[in-house]
């Protein structure tokens, strides 16, 4: 209890500070991110927003030139990856309409404000899969030299498709031969992103769509394909892609059995061909659909209006205002009995699964997604909490190749590290309200409350 009374004192320096200093966050139970059995009494010892030790009170002392944070009665663990984010939409039902009217205002608005809202989740790294190439790269430089808050945010830019769909060419790009594959991928790696990803890749000619995963994997890029149709799947084993997205558009019961023949036999392959086969299923906005409509009030809620201007707010608002009679959803009551199968099939084939929600789309907002996709895991489709966890902080990171820096709570990582009051392992739900979220070393929220002072003036509620 003692080391409750530096907390208000200590808040005050870490949101006004750089991460240079020295913090030690006391008291609380670690979950790592490795799996194990968590660290009960935990001592974590944080300078210059990287982890220098790791214990527990009674073996690791903490120097008289740290900053004491208690995080009794708190589960610590690493930040959540939210692995498939659009920072450019805001939950606008109407895609036609947002495309249009928003596009000046995506840089200075629209992802700046999707970014600070996920961090505020808990959120500290994301994958934003679908943007305009210029704010995306814009948005990424922004939070790495600290004139923005958000997550750690790993881009795509533009999806690579066979064509664009038409009034998406901003943030789509298409792709009709070996020579434009290679010059497009090649002008998104020098743009700086992370990510290639690929939707209607099964539409392609195959060698383009081949050349285009094999000159991204020469650039040192994970590639993403979308996996609503069969063969996407088909196709996209063939090509090479890492990571598959979404569990399909249509209201078939389960995959093919020649699809999972497929996917065996690449999870059987493990490293030789180029590391494990990762998922990312989204399927809890589709799951709690038929809940959000028959209780919309968290529609209501004013957490996703941080950092918007108000005739955004309202368009938004007006946009939802039928959330059962919305045409982006007409199949979602059909598809919700085909989920816990498929969700099955993915664990049965050895597939390495992500947590990720489609956050933004219709009624999906930043601050109250990622959560849900856990707590839909765990309550309804048989994992476990640790695993559920692992699937937002451990495997992301190895999956992204920064697992040297992120994804557990231990020596040498950076400090990204949120924690709630309870016990998450038995209420995994208790993610919907972080109480304490640093990144790099800065708290952001505390006992549930944003660190305003750590925000821009503009970001402030």
């Amino acid at each position: 209890m003692k080391l409750r009374t530096f907390l208000s004192m200590s808040l005050l320096v870490l949101s006004t500070s750089a991460s240079a200093e020295k913090t030690a966050l006391v008291g609380g139970r670690l979950i790592d991110g490795f799996g194990h059995q968590p660290i009960a009494d935990s001592v974590i010892l944080i300078e210059d927003g990287v982890i220098q030790e790791v214990g527990t009170q009674s073996a690791l002392t903490v120097p008289d030139d740290y900053t004491v944070v208690s995080t009794e009665g708190m589960d610590l663990m690493p930040g959540l990856w939210e692995n498939h984010a659009h920072l450019m939409l805001n939950g606008h039902a109407d895609y036609k309409h947002w495309d249009v009217a928003y596009v000046d205002r995506l840089g200075d608005e629209i992802m700046p404000s999707s970014a600070v809202q996920l961090l505020l989740a808990g959120i500290t790294s994301t994958r934003d899969l679908g943007a305009p190439l210029k704010e995306s790269v814009e948005l990424k430089q922004a939070i790495e030299e600290g004139s923005l808050p958000g997550p750690n945010v790993y881009i795509s830019g533009p999806f690579l498709q066979a064509e664009a769909y038409p009034g998406t060419e901003n943030f789509r790009w298409g792709v009709k031969t070996e020579r434009e594959a290679v010059a497009k991928v090649n002008k998104l790696a020098d743009a700086g992103v992370d990510i290639i990803k690929l939707i209607d890749h099964d539409k392609m000619p195959l060698n383009v769509a081949k050349k285009i995963v094999e000159q991204a994997h020469k650039r040192d890029l994970i590639v993403v394909g979308h996996s609503h149709r069969p063969d996407e799947i088909r196709v996209g084993l063939e090509i090479g892609i890492d990571n598959f997205e979404h569990t399909g558009l249509t209201t078939a019961p389960e995959y093919p059995a020649d699809v999972m023949e497929k996917l065996k036999e690449r999870t059987a392959t493990g490293r030789v061909a180029g590391g494990p086969l990762y998922w990312t299923p989204t399927i809890e906005g589709l799951w709690n659909f038929d809940k959000t409509v028959a209780n919309p009030e968290k529609l209501d809620a004013t957490c996703w209006h941080r950092g918007l201007k108000d005739d955004t707010i309202a368009d938004i608002k007006g946009s939802i205002q039928a959330p059962g009679q919305l045409e982006y959803t007409q199949l979602t009551p059909l598809r919700k009995p085909t989920l816990k199968r498929k969700f099955q099939q993915l664990k049965e084939a050895g597939v390495v699964l992500l947590v990720g929600t489609d956050s933004g789309i219709p009624m999906k907002f930043h601050c109250q997604s990622t959560w849900n996709e856990l707590a839909v895991w765990v309550e309804e489709m048989g994992m476990t909490p640790m695993d559920t966890i692992r699937a937002a902080t451990y495997w992301p990171a190895v999956m992204m190749g920064v697992q040297d820096k992120f994804g557990t709570v231990s020596k040498g990582k950076t400090a990204d590290i949120i924690g709630v009051h309870g016990d998450v392992l038995r209420y995994i739900n208790l993610l919907q309200d972080v109480d304490f979220v640093m990144k790099g070393g800065t708290v952001y929220k505390q006992g549930g409350n944003v660190v305003e002072s750590a925000l821009p003036e503009t970001m402030r509620m």
